[in-house]
């Protein structure tokens, strides 16, 4: 097993930091920084999410604000998930329509699911995201995407 690399602590006065561990150059890089923890988690789970779509690993380092000093906060990070594929349309619906709406629906909900603060989400959790947007229409997507913000928020 190999052993993850140890991220430096940032620069300057305390504020939220997402790092991202380069393998190729040896080093850590600040990936996105905010006085407030919600942007960096959002900007995180992205990252996250586009560096696990070019099929690379990922390594990561959330620093933050804890009793006026800097803290390392842990990073859960899992497998990489595996694509599913998008639904068939319903009988009658036009094709891309369909495929329009269920990227929408997707997407509704990944951005609530990183809001309330999962941004690394596990195969078995895509399977679960994926079965939600087959089922609910649009109008209870954006609820339950509500719902998450707001669990979110009240961190």
């Amino acid at each position: 097993m190999e052993s993850r690399p140890e991220s430096p602590r940032p620069q300057g006065a305390p504020r939220w930091v997402a790092m991202f561990y380069r393998p190729a150059a040896g080093s850590w890089r600040t990936a996105a920084q905010s006085p407030h923890r919600s942007p960096v988690l959002y900007a995180l789970g992205e990252m996250t999410r586009a560096v696990r779509a070019r099929g690379d690993e990922v390594t990561v380092a959330l620093w933050g604000p804890k009793n006026g000093a800097w803290h390392r906060f842990d990073t859960p990070l899992k497998q990489t998930a595996v694509s599913v594929p998008d639904p068939e349309p319903s009988p009658g619906e036009p094709a891309v329509l369909a495929e329009r709406m269920t990227g929408r629906r997707h997407q509704v909900l990944m951005a609530g699911l990183t809001k309330a603060g999962l941004h690394d989400l596990s195969p078995e959790d895509d399977t679960a995201v994926q079965t939600l947007v087959e089922r609910l229409d649009e109008a209870a997507v954006r609820r339950v995407a509500h719902w998450l913000t707001t669990a979110g928020g009240a961190r």
